[in-house]
């Protein structure tokens, strides 16, 4: 579920808890999380509702000015209407994670797991390493040129590159990548096999 730069503000400070979307299916349930720009959201709930459920307050509670607002913003996307609402979790537990390079063994040893899967289901083959150490050798390149230089799909350099960013061994910045202190443990550890 995506949200708008000055919705996630209102988010992360308390004052929008809630959503509508028009979805063909829904895309969250209840209980599960959602992580945005500003952090982490619980959605709390999930449910199929007619359009006479947005009212002018509700509008207002989902960070729209106005119900006309909100429905010329939900008309753009047709499907079935859905009300979300959600708190505000905290922090993208992924930040605090990345910024962790004392693992221990066990937990290293998951981490080589894991990537060694990704590797495995991979069509295009053994990915990792070659991408944490491009990046680690072109922190900041965009992504469009690090594909060049990987000979990579660049769709698909970035999707994949997010897989190791959920890991905690990468940072997204504003132009490029970087390989964060867990990352530069990891590919150490990768380096050593």
């Amino acid at each position: 579920m995506m949200f708008r730069n000055h919705h996630l503000k209102g988010i992360r400070e308390g004052k929008i808890k809630l959503a509508y979307r028009n979805w063909r299916k829904p895309n969250l349930k209840a209980g599960s999380t959602q992580l945005t720009a500003y952090g982490q959201l619980m959605i709390d709930e999930v449910t199929e509702v007619p359009e006479s459920d947005i009212t002018e307050a509700s509008a207002r509670e989902s960070g729209f000015p106005t119900k006309a607002a909100l429905l010329t913003e939900l008309a753009k996307r047709p499907g079935q209407l859905y009300r979300i609402r959600f708190h505000y979790l905290g922090e993208d537990p992924r930040i605090a994670l990345r910024e962790n390079n004392e693992i221990p063994d066990d937990e290293m040893a998951g981490i080589l797991k894991k990537l060694a899967s990704l590797d495995k289901h991979s069509a295009i083959g053994p990915w990792t390493k070659k991408v944490l150490s491009a990046i680690e050798r072109h922190p900041e390149e965009r992504a469009a040129d690090l594909a060049v230089a990987l000979k990579m799909d660049k769709e698909w350099l970035k999707l994949n590159v997010r897989k190791l960013k959920n890991v905690g061994l990468t940072e997204s910045l504003k132009l490029g990548y970087r390989l964060s202190p867990r990352g530069e443990e990891v590919l150490a550890a990768l380096k050593q096999r």
